[in-house]
């Protein structure tokens, strides 16, 4: 060991640690958010039993303590009954509950309630990020899309219809699946209030999805074949991140291959680099674009994280790797959506998979805070006010 690496750091080297600055960041904050969250849960909940000295603990469950009581909202964020008021909070959370597009493993229709269960787990502050997400953005909980079991195009209608009507409400929507075959109507859904403006598609994910039909329907391995038939989401913006292993069906390559679109492997990513994976993303995902819609299949993680999963994988991409990816693409793109796919509780261990689900979700409302995307003070550009229902073609 050299005198050099046995010097202590200096002060001023210290200062820079990303601890420290977190540190500071923290003090930065307000309370405002959880002092009325307080406040209202002694106006609502009643205030506590003589014995207890905390005075700020309420008779019933309100809010987001203790984490294990209470209703499970996302986040122990408020339930919007009244879809209708979707429009006055920053951040919609929607459960889509559908599984009739899996080909194999079913239970994604349970992801939704898993997802929001976990949930409970986490607190809206990020240490590293310096976020509260309750002081800084207004979330909701608007419940589940009524999807229709075992028939995938009344559902497709169902989501299409549900997103559309959150995305034009100028709340940003964030998606909780359902399998992948939600993807399509999701698209479909923002595609109605694009107007003539364009949507670029960064899909997290070991298997392609681009297949036509899958058992003579569109089913979870369809839905960016469908969805880039739209103009408002050309095949030339969609990009691939993770794509590789035993579970990649040739007719969907052949897709790829004949529209251009844009693939990175795990072994890509990894001998370019995380900040050059994530460069080529956007480039790729914001030529010619107004916004980018991210869909992040949860299998893209290596199958020994995420077991929770219908079609695990191994070889993914570590959960580490897959976040920063995450960080570097919606701090640095005009970010219109989530959706949090193939999250099947029944093969899940412990929460893991429905608890790595949680962390993207609340990682990237944390980035488009940082990157001033959230809160809104006014409704994105690119979304039009005027619904175009005729996007796609009419398939059967």
């Amino acid at each position: 060991m050299t005198e050099e690496s046995r010097t202590p750091a200096s002060s001023s080297d210290s200062a820079a640690t990303e601890a420290n600055q977190a540190l500071a960041k923290e003090a930065q904050l307000p309370l405002t958010g959880w002092q009325q969250e307080v406040s209202q849960g002694l106006e609502f909940g009643l205030e506590a039993a003589e014995s207890i000295r905390d005075r700020s603990i309420s008779t019933f469950s309100r809010g987001e303590l203790p984490h294990f009581a209470g209703i499970n909202t996302f986040l122990k964020a408020p339930y919007i009954e009244d879809v209708r008021k979707v429009g006055n909070y920053d951040v919609a959370i929607v459960g889509v509950p559908h599984d009739s597009g899996t080909t194999y493993r079913p239970g994604t229709r349970f992801g939704p309630q898993g997802i929001r269960r976990i949930s409970a787990l986490y607190t809206p502050y990020n240490f590293e990020l310096g976020v509260d997400l309750r002081e800084q953005i207004t979330l909701c909980d608007v419940g589940d899309i009524f999807t229709i079991p075992a028939n995938n195009e009344k559902s497709f209608d169902q989501i299409s219809k549900g997103i559309a009507h959150i995305f034009s409400s100028g709340a940003f929507p964030i998606i909780l699946g359902g399998d992948h075959s939600i993807g399509f109507p999701t698209v479909r859904g923002i595609c109605r209030h694009l107007g003539d403006k364009k949507v670029g598609i960064i899909h997290f994910d070991r298997h392609v999805d681009t297949q036509e039909t899958d058992l003579d329907e569109r089913m979870h391995t369809c839905p960016w074949f469908h969805a880039t038939n739209m103009a408002n989401a050309p095949a030339k913006n969609l990009v691939q991140l993770g794509i590789g292993g035993w579970q990649v069906p040739r007719q969907g390559v052949k897709v790829c291959r004949e529209r251009a679109t844009n693939i990175l492997t795990v072994t890509d990513i990894m001998e370019m680099g995380l900040d050059a994976a994530a460069d080529f993303a956007l480039e790729k995902a914001l030529d010619g674009t107004d916004c980018v819609w991210i869909s992040f299949d949860i299998d893209c993680i290596d199958a020994g994280f995420v077991p929770g999963t219908g079609w695990p994988e191994p070889g993914g991409l570590l959960p580490r790797e897959a976040l920063y990816l995450l960080k570097k693409i919606v701090q640095n793109a005009p970010i219109c959506g989530l959706e949090v796919v193939e999250v099947s509780p029944p093969y899940d261990v412990s929460d893991m998979t429905a608890l790595m689900a949680t962390r993207v979700i609340c990682d990237t409302m944390a980035h488009l805070v940082v990157s001033g995307q959230l809160p809104r003070s006014e409704k994105p550009a690119y979304i039009q006010a005027e619904a175009n229902m005729n996007v796609d073609q009419r398939w059967s």
